[in-house]
């Protein structure tokens, strides 16, 4: 390696961090995605040790024994457990540069939903800052899917974006670099993978877990009815005789387990484009809405909303990468970042 490849891999330090209830993302300048892993940790009851997080620890729910728990640290979009928070950020920040010393402390863009309180903000800040950053910039999630999915954010039009993630769905209109309205609700896919777990329990007496739940969702979950049918076999404990069970449950079934979480994300776009400046609206019937977040992942959600908008919907190319790819764009344009970063 070259002396001057060495200096630049020691200067290329700046992170761009989707920070998600889900699943956290982390962008590094000159590199792009380096990491993708659920926000999950678990941790020794007994000596406060961090056993497994990310991937690892996604795998181990449901099996873990007493003594060890597993914990997620953020809930609907926000920071819920502050300590085990900062332990998963520091150990994927450290994962994601290798451990490497840099020559320069990075800056850091972290995408947080729209409709978190300022306290909730400084609590992310605080994570950060405790990571040695140089600087921290706060950008809502919209801005930053829309800047991912390459939308004219600065021009005077209006910008469309529904980022739909585990914990929160958030609705923004943007145009001149800023949201002119925003919706956020506290539903995405967390609750729906919770919907099929209810569903099962009360229509089947069959209890699953999360992780079960969240694959049947991405297996055969949908919001509009499928061009072919598909099925699939649970496996579960039944409540009533306590012992191991098999069901085979079809994807109209799951539509229908699914059907008051997509209604009421559904009802947030439409109130969204009610309270969108008329001349904002009118840009609509020509570009459309964007789709985003892993809940945009959920198949014929885009006929769903199309059908009760009447209106052009497109899903990004990559919607679970597309806020952190967003956030990583702007880290080559400072300019632009100071202007939609919060305070």
């Amino acid at each position: 390696m070259s002396i001057i490849s060495w200096f630049k891999d020691k200067l290329l330090c700046d992170l761009a961090i989707d920070l998600g209830t889900a699943n956290t993302l982390v962008f590094l300048k000159g590199k792009g995605i380096i990491l993708q892993e659920p926000s999950i940790v678990v941790v020794n009851r007994e000596s406060g040790k961090l056993e497994a997080v990310g991937t690892k620890a996604k795998e181990m729910l449901g099996k873990t024994p007493a003594s060890i728990i597993p914990i997620k640290p953020m809930r609907d979009g926000v920071i819920a457990d502050f300590e085990i928070a900062e332990k998963m950020l520091d150990f994927f920040i450290k994962q994601s540069t290798n451990n490497r010393s840099f020559v320069l402390r990075p800056r850091i863009v972290i995408g947080i939903p729209t409709g978190i309180t300022q306290v909730e903000r400084r609590a992310v800040k605080d994570i950060a800052m405790r990571a040695k950053a140089s600087e921290i910039f706060l950008v809502e999630q919209p801005v930053s899917a829309a800047v991912g999915a390459d939308l004219p954010i600065s021009e005077p039009v209006g910008n469309m974006i529904v980022d739909i993630g585990g914990g929160t769905t958030d609705i923004a209109v943007i145009s001149l670099n800023d949201i002119v309205f925003n919706y956020s609700i506290r539903i995405a896919g967390n609750e729906m993978d919770e919907a099929i777990i209810q569903y099962l329990k009360k229509k089947y007496n069959l209890l699953i877990g999360e992780r079960s739940a969240e694959n049947v969702k991405m297996q055969i979950g949908s919001a509009y009815p499928l061009d072919e049918p598909m099925t699939m076999e649970i496996k579960g404990r039944d409540l009533r005789e306590g012992i191991p069970k098999t069901i085979v449950i079809d994807d109209q079934e799951i539509r229908e387990a699914l059907e008051d979480v997509v209604s009421t994300i559904v009802n947030a776009v439409k109130i969204a484009l009610e309270k969108t400046p008329p001349e904002l609206s009118a840009d609509m019937i020509d570009r459309g809405i964007i789709l985003t977040g892993g809940g945009a992942l959920l198949k014929n959600i885009d006929k769903r909303i199309c059908e009760e908008t009447q209106l052009p919907i497109y899903i990004t190319d990559d919607p679970l990468k597309t806020v952190v790819l967003g956030a990583g764009k702007m880290l080559d344009d400072l300019e632009l970042l100071k202007k939609i970063s919060l305070i």
